[in-house]
């Protein structure tokens, strides 16, 4: 099986840095590039793209498939069906400090299997032992992910007080 039969790393990747952010006590959010194919909110969607939160607390029912992202979350308190199609997430990170991973951003109006060539598509294999180490930059005009991940609400802390 050469590359270009093999399946996506993007659902693979996901998963691993959905437990990255789990076991490490952060949030897990998805940037998610929208179309037709994709079952959300219409009305949190700005720009063609929303950000989600899935993390356990946040979601009920989460599945983290090979093609699909599915699960039950509120919005304004009304229970929606969220679903994703993997090729369709740009970004998963964490909420609290921004680590995670961009993926190349789906071509318009191309099959769901087309995307952008991924940067690397030009960096020869490595041979048998050989490591290299890439780094990725963004390409000219490519959207970014968010600088900083959305804040909860400011104010003062909830605090318990003791009664005997």
């Amino acid at each position: 099986m050469n590359a270009l039969e093999s399946t996506s790393t993007r659902p693979y990747l996901i998963r691993a840095l959905y437990e990255w952010c789990t076991d490490n006590g952060f949030t897990p959010y998805v940037a998610v590039l929208v179309d037709d194919t994709v079952q959300v909110p219409r009305e949190y969607v700005k720009n063609g793209e929303i950000v989600l939160n899935i993390s356990y607390d946040a979601t009920s029912s989460l599945k983290l498939g090979n093609d699909f992202i599915e699960f039950k979350a509120r919005f304004a308190g009304t229970a929606r069906e969220i679903m994703v199609p993997v090729n369709r997430v740009i970004a998963i990170y964490a909420r609290e400090n921004g680590q995670g991973m961009a993926f190349p951003v789906p071509v318009p109006g191309a099959p769901p299997e087309e995307t952008r060539p991924s940067p690397l598509s030009s960096v020869p294999a490595a041979a048998e032992g050989e490591s290299k180490v890439v780094q990725l930059v963004p390409e000219a005009g490519a959207p970014t992910p968010p600088e900083e991940p959305p804040r909860p609400p400011s104010g003062p802390r909830p605090a318990l007080k003791r009664v005997k």
